[in-house]
């Protein structure tokens, strides 16, 4: 028997806490109908004995308390909703419970922006992370040492597994299922609730809103530039220049500033407008193409895929209502 111990924390996301006690539930119940025995015995773990959500809409009874734990096999960390510095701080006494669980052997998972009380362990540190697309930028200010991943749904190191954003927790969900019985459950749990396994990408649904949450004014400047000459090809020579910068010096700071370099910023610029527009307008591919810049199909579709993980017919399809209306005969 695997003992899941599913935290009940302060401003806990309540789908976060239900979802995984639900899934490992279902596939106790798949296992018996097959003629095998429960895995899991799972439990919903506090600091207190009732735990209100969502501004006291909704209340949890955890089945133990914290200090009534004292090992257990899988410690799952569910999403965390509102200020995360707060959030953090009023689940800080769950911190070295879980650090001790990890040095006695247990396993750690991570839901979404979960992530932030996880890596406020220092168990990251050094290692790699994924968390809702949204909050990538805010999590690197906070855990420099953490290696977060772009568009990643789940990421495994030495027992540490942390998922993307929102319902993309379901994926690592999955990705326990099938390492803790095997594929052919996994298979059937995923078909049980409508979940497509074999997703990893959380990019087609990230917005790139740039990252100018930093002080350098000529960074800014330049960041500014690119989002107005969105159709112009710009050289890193002509940005260094507008700033009066050196070239060298620009590209560091830039770097810095914004955690991508110059030519990866203005692809992601480039590519957010291709987004909106695939989304919205009936323009050809071609049209879209040459609207932000880009001459060289294959170029364009290389670039698109790499950021999105679709290729722009793929993703106009998936998101633009308009080509996927049924064709009028009238």
């Amino acid at each position: 028997m695997k003992n899941i111990t599913i935290l009940v924390l302060e401003s806990s996301v309540l789908q976060a806490i239900a979802d995984p006690q639900y899934c490992f539930s279902a596939v106790n119940r798949f296992l018996v109908q097959s003629g095998k025995g429960p895995l899991f015995n799972i439990e919903l773990v506090g600091l207190k004995k009732e735990i209100k959500l969502n501004d006291g809409l909704y209340s949890i009874h955890p089945g133990r308390l914290l200090n009534e734990v004292e090992k257990t096999d899988l410690v799952v960390i569910p999403a965390l909703f509102g200020d995360i510095s707060k959030a953090i701080e009023a689940n800080r006494d769950f911190v070295p419970w879980i650090t001790a669980q990890y040095g006695n052997g247990a396993e750690i998972a991570s839901l979404c922006v979960g992530a932030f009380l996880l890596a406020s362990t220092g168990l990251l540190n050094g290692k790699k992370c994924s968390t809702h697309w949204g909050f990538i930028n805010e999590f690197r200010e906070m855990f420099p040492n953490v290696n977060v991943q772009d568009g990643t749904i789940v990421t495994e190191e030495n027992g540490i597994y942390t998922s993307g954003g929102a319902h993309s927790y379901w994926n690592l969900l999955l990705y326990l299922v099938e390492k803790f019985t095997d594929r052919e459950t996994a298979v059937l749990t995923s078909k049980y609730f409508a979940i497509d396994i074999s997703r990893n990408s959380q990019s087609s649904f990230a917005m790139f809103k740039g990252q100018k949450e930093h002080n350098d004014a000529a960074v800014k400047n330049a960041q500014e530039y690119i989002e107005k000459k969105i159709e112009e090809k710009i050289t890193i020579e002509e940005l260094a220049d507008s700033a009066a910068v050196g070239r060298r010096s620009f590209e560091r700071r830039f770097k810095q500033a914004t955690n991508n370099s110059v030519l990866e910023y203005i692809q992601r610029v480039k590519i957010e407008a291709a987004k909106r527009s695939l989304e919205t307008a009936r323009k050809n591919i071609n049209e879209v193409m040459f609207d932000v810049g880009y001459t060289d199909t294959k170029a364009f579709r290389a670039t698109f895929k790499k950021v999105t993980g679709l290729t722009p017919i793929e993703y106009r399809n998936k998101y633009n209502k308009v080509s996927i209306s049924p064709v009028s005969t009238s």
